[in-house]
């Protein structure tokens, strides 16, 4: 679909034999999570404190591991954090994201400034919700494509396809991040450690609320120097990298005119897609400023942030035929959290019944003091994300874990959140797995994005470790 020079990146050969490794190591997300699910179920057999011969061992484990698998509560997380995606994605394909896109091509004259533009926009909506984040920046790198391919004029559109992917290093420390909005949950860190650890789910607070996480100062300042100097190294490299005319052809349908009859208006009516909209807004509207005992930022926990999605995503449609197209086009990216998350919720239950949890929290205590645990554990996290490339799913898994290693250590809860929220998606810049819709999109392959997301690692590391130690 487009052609660049073969020397368009000094890099290259190093990124295709980095893409030789990534796909010699790891295989498909759900194969990595069933060899996982096997390998924890080797540790709770062999080393789990259960009881009994070897049969009773075997039960012991397969009863841990379908626990977790149809744990009632995980069961609900996974829902919650599959709306997010797919509402997120449904805003991306309304008609107003479209127009903020038209209007931010106007700022597009050259690599330089595309690159600038479209990382720091995309960056600032995947703040906002990480799957809206992922979509609008897969079109918007497109658009910018194609506008260079209808004036003819060169264009490094792998840099534009990385600044795209942008997003999705940022989301985890916005306002979906899915650590962050189950600890605003009410209730949520008791359920979490209370098996493995009664005595401390008793101290544990009720909720940390976005106000210790998303707007602490921590974040804020990692989360402006982000916005700050990723748009200025784009930019640069925007400057000194070689472009050439990308072929990009759309292929737009015409609109079919049809008939419309009797209760089918209904469907197509805006009127009716509007108001239903204002009402489901309205109760959100409701919610954020009259719950909460003043508090807004208690308000951002997941249901309630889905209802806000839901309340704009039918409003930007403005009819259920627009809204249910478009959910058409944005449920298969929901495919890999229906079909994992069960399978780490059993990796969770095995671990929470063998006593693998406390081993672990125990070794990192034994390791780390209170400067070095948080790096510790944004290390692990990104260690663990490319495995497990979901932040719910790594919540699952890590959370208990560091929950009590932090308590143990006496470290800021907030802080070993934020620790492994930068880490979850910092190696997303490593990890293929979400790129596969941006890839779709933009026509462009991995090996292509990869020498400028490399750019975006080195870049988050050095922000978010610094980050980390200052405060």
């Amino acid at each position: 679909m487009h052609k660049f020079q073969k020397n368009y990146f000094s890099g290259m050969t190093f990124s295709d034999r980095f893409i030789n490794v990534v796909k010699a190591v790891l295989p498909a997300p759900f194969t990595i999570a069933v060899l996982l699910t096997v390998f924890t179920w080797f540790l709770a057999f062999f080393f789990g404190n259960y009881e009994g011969g070897l049969p009773q061992r075997f039960l012991a484990v397969a009863i841990s591991w379908e626990s977790g698998l149809w744990n009632n509560s995980l069961l609900v997380f996974a829902m919650q954090m599959m709306l997010m995606l797919l509402l997120g994605h449904l805003l991306a394909l309304s008609k107003p994201i479209d127009n903020l896109i038209q209007k931010a091509l106007f700022y597009c004259k050259d690599s330089a400034s595309s690159a600038a533009t479209v990382v720091f926009l995309t960056m600032i909506v995947g703040l906002f919700n990480w799957g809206l984040g992922l979509i609008f920046g897969a079109i918007f790198a497109r658009k910018v494509g194609e506008k260079f391919s209808r004036l003819n004029r060169p264009l490094n559109y792998p840099l534009i396809g990385a600044a795209g992917y942008a997003g999705l290093m940022v989301w985890h420390g916005g306002l979906s991040g899915s650590s962050l909005t189950k600890v605003a949950e009410a209730g949520h860190l008791k359920t979490l450690v209370k098996d493995f650890n009664s005595e401390l789910a008793f101290t544990l607070p009720d909720q940390i609320t976005f106000a210790e996480t998303v707007f602490s100062p921590m974040n804020l300042l990692v989360s402006v120097a982000l916005l700050v100097i990723i748009p200025l190294v784009f930019f640069k490299l925007g400057k000194t990298t070689q472009t050439s005319i990308p072929s990009l052809l759309t292929n737009e349908k015409p609109t079919v005119k049809i008939a419309i009859n009797g209760a089918e208006r209904l469907d197509y009516s805006n009127w009716v897609g509007i108001a239903f909209g204002c009402i489901v807004l309205m109760v959100t509207l409701l919610k954020l400023f009259l719950q909460n005992n003043g508090d807004i930022l208690s308000f951002f926990t997941p249901n309630n942030i889905n209802l806000l999605l839901l309340s704009l995503s039918l409003l930007f449609h403005q009819n259920f035929t627009a809204f249910l197209k478009a959910m058409e086009s944005a449920i298969g990216g929901v495919s890999g959290i229906l079909i994992q998350f069960p399978l780490y919720f059993g990796i969770m239950g095995m671990m929470k019944t063998s006593g693998l949890v406390d081993v672990l929290s125990h070794g990192m205590v034994s390791i780390s003091n209170e400067t070095t645990y948080p790096i510790f554990t944004f290390i692990s996290a990104g260690i663990v994300n490319i495995f497990v490339p979901s932040g719910g799913g790594q919540w699952a898994i890590q959370g208990p874990i560091i929950v009590q290693a932090a308590s143990a250590l006496g470290v800021s809860l907030p802080k070993s959140i934020m620790a492994l929220a930068y880490g979850d998606q910092l190696t997303n810049m490593l990890q293929p797995f979400w790129a596969l819709p941006l890839l779709g999109i933009t026509g462009l392959k991995a090996k292509e994005i990869l020498p400028y997301t490399l750019v975006l690692f080195v870049l988050g590391s050095a922000i978010f470790l610094l980050g980390l130690l200052v405060f």
